[in-house]
């Protein structure tokens, strides 16, 4: 990771078994992440690989959403199902609150 960075955000998870996984790099001083978004941080472990940790953000904080330690070199391929997954399941609560604020508000009316 470059100097003075925090962790990665995850833009966009492909889903395909071996698609990408655009991230773009979070600075130190970012705040918590927004609602639903990820951050990956990884460090080289203290044999081999690589300690990855995927956090993910809440409505009051963050969480941590999964560890991998000593993952290998190609630990993106490795993380990739459990981000998929949980990216998808956000989106789906995101539609599934907004339907429900909807049907809150026509049954106030």
């Amino acid at each position: 990771m470059p100097p003075g960075v925090r962790g990665a955000l995850v833009q966009r998870v492909s889903a395909l078994p071996e698609g990408p996984l655009d991230v773009s790099w979070l600075p130190a001083g970012t705040p918590e992440l927004p609602l639903g978004r990820l951050r990956l941080h990884w460090e080289p472990a203290s044999r081999a690989g690589w300690d990855v940790t995927a956090h993910l953000g809440l409505a009051t904080t963050e969480a941590l959403l999964a560890s991998w330690p000593a993952a290998p070199d190609d630990w993106p391929r490795l993380v990739r199902p459990t981000i998929h997954e949980v990216t998808g399941l956000c989106a789906a609560l995101a539609v599934a609150t907004v339907a429900l604020d909807l049907s809150n508000r026509l049954a106030e009316v």
